[in-house]
């Protein structure tokens, strides 16, 4: 089988990863990839957003499966093209473009979650012709935080949480003047859920589902969980809260009626739902949805898959759902970024990277990294995840921390405390 990632960082580095072992794949390509995946398969120079390019690409190479990474080309339609008649010999993991909206619109998919009964915080959805409204729900709000979402893709920047009412008020302009671009042209208004986060993925046709490996990632920069958010800092998996009881509570009130809203909605949705949630005094609410895997959960939860992963899709793509199951190894696993001087504001990129060759008894995902001559450098504000398993999680965030420090490059930063608020 010839199989096509799309995309150019962690999640899709692990992907290649895992679907490089697979007995079934006879030639793996990653487009655009990067210095990691290039290890695992050969990078094409097409970018995850151009679809022509993509689409001729897999008919003249002969691809069987498209593996659609990122968020960005599910919401402009890269699936729905290989659902053309003429495509459809070409199997796709990933919803077509009105799937997708359960990421790419934050107030569809909360009209969505309402429908459906999904447990969700209450919210209004504002437009500038609308900023009154908006601004009386801020004052009706008990108090701070306040939780402020642009509509649409803000590359992971779209969410302001604020804790003074006149500061949130302030921002709710901005937003709706363009801080976001046309992504916070409509900004979706949240109650502020006080509670632990931590991610759930289902892998869906559509109809039927089979659940990953739960994860738990730290988004600000700062140890303590302080600073400015960021795409991820680190990621566990298993997360020890998620019990038994938890697990009954996601499914019954969450996942099932998600699926059973996709399918009623008439979806053609072949591929990972992301769940976000919180757990507040025991009880779990969807935060939001995500149309494919997280990053940097991809490089904890990946790596705990034991079954063939490009079997597993194959048989999803094909509507063999019932005919799967999947074998998880019980061992912890820990992903610790590293990321660049400065992010996530501004940052330098081309740093030449050293000490890769050191690392032991871990893997290493290359999320932002490319190739200069001989040398791997950095190419963006989060470099490069090391992944290590334990026999708890602890033991798994210590390895990753001791190889991430042997790890170089101008600048280069790490958290050493990820899984710190979980004991």
């Amino acid at each position: 089988m010839r199989i096509l990632v799309v995309g150019s960082g962690g999640r899709e580095h692990a992907l290649a990863w895992k679907l490089s072992k697979s007995p079934l794949c006879t030639s793996l390509f990653i487009a655009p990839g990067n210095a990691g995946t290039a290890q695992c398969g050969q990078n094409i120079s097409i970018q995850a957003t151009e679809k022509e390019a993509i689409v001729d690409f897999c008919v003249t190479q002969g691809i069987d499966l498209v593996v659609v990474g990122p968020e960005a080309p599910l919401v402009d339609g890269l699936v729905d093209v290989f659902r053309a008649d003429e495509l459809r010999h070409i199997r796709c993991i990933g919803p077509t473009a009105a799937g997708a909206m359960l990421e790419g619109s934050k107030a569809f998919a909360k009209k969505f979650m309402q429908k459906y009964g999904v447990p969700t915080a209450a919210y209004i959805e504002v437009t500038k012709e609308h900023l009154d409204e908006g601004v009386r729900f801020l004052h009706e709000l008990s108090s701070g935080p306040y939780v402020l979402k642009a509509d649409g893709l803000a590359a992971g920047k779209g969410v302001l949480i604020i804790q003074e009412l006149d500061e949130a008020i302030l921002q709710l302009r901005e937003m709706l003047e363009g801080k976001f671009g046309q992504a916070s042209e409509t900004v979706v208004i949240e109650q502020f859920l006080d509670g632990i986060e931590f991610s759930v993925f289902a892998l869906t046709d559509g109809k039927d589902y089979i659940l990953l490996p739960e994860a738990k990632d730290y988004k600000r920069v700062g140890e303590g969980d302080t600073g400015l958010n960021t795409g991820g800092m680190g990621a566990v998996s298993p997360v020890p809260f998620v019990t038994p009881d938890v697990w009954q509570k996601v499914e019954e009130r969450i996942i099932c009626p998600t699926i059973e809203g996709i399918g009623r909605e008439g979806m053609d949705y072949i591929g990972f739902v992301f769940f976000g949630l919180i757990l507040c005094n025991g009880e779990p609410f969807v935060i939001e949805y995500n149309c494919r895997l997280g990053d940097p959960e991809t490089e904890v939860v990946i790596p705990r898959i034991e079954s063939d992963l490009a079997d597993v899709l194959l048989a999803v793509a094909e509507g063999r759902m019932k005919e799967i199951g999947l074998q998880v190894s019980p061992q912890s696993a820990a992903a610790v970024m590293l990321v660049s001087g400065g992010y996530p504001g501004d940052f330098r990129k081309g740093l030449t990277i050293s000490g890769l060759e050191d690392v032991t008894s871990s893997m290493v995902f290359h999320a932002g990294t490319s190739r200069k001559e001989n040398d791997v450098v950095t190419q963006g504000g989060r470099v490069l995840a090391v992944t290590s398993f334990g026999e708890t999680f602890q033991d798994a965030v210590r390895l990753s921390v001791e190889n991430a420090g042997r790890i170089h490059y101008e600048a280069c930063y790490f958290r050493r405390d990820i899984g710190f608020d979980l004991g």
